[in-house]
């Protein structure tokens, strides 16, 4: 168990791991639970158990679609979609690609990517 990843994982998210009760409502909404290794209830326990190294090498991770249907339906605000986004955040800091920089944007640019796309990737990797 690696403390110091469970605990740059929480400050990340700023979600609250311990108050999942692990009802599994955020993982009966999630669209994409059948591509998943974890579930986002059990990236949430994994991540409390300290078990982040587990989910940094789990392919569930970049299935996570961050449509925050999870962040919704918790009954209790754990908001699993940040804990699953800080792990895949914590994978790329490691490779050392932790950015995207605005000026390679201009690049990446075509008429049939949407915005939203763009404004995500930004969100994602500069951190």
């Amino acid at each position: 168990m690696n403390h110091d990843f469970k605990d740059r994982i929480v400050r990340m998210s700023g979600a609250a791991v311990e108050k999942c009760m692990r009802c599994g409502k955020c993982s009966a909404t999630c669209p994409n639970y059948g591509e998943m290794e974890y579930h986002p209830h059990q990236f949430v326990y994994m991540v409390e158990r300290g078990e982040v190294e587990r989910l940094m090498a789990s392919p569930s991770i970049y299935a996570c679609l961050t449509c925050f249907a999870c962040v919704e339906r918790c009954p209790r605000g754990v908001e699993p979609a940040k804990v699953i986004e800080a792990v895949r955040l914590e994978v790329i800091r490691q490779k050392g690609q932790n950015y995207l920089k605005p000026d390679d944007i201009p690049a990446t640019l075509d008429d049939d990517l949407p915005q939203q796309a763009l404004v995500t990737a930004l969100r994602k990797f500069a951190k």
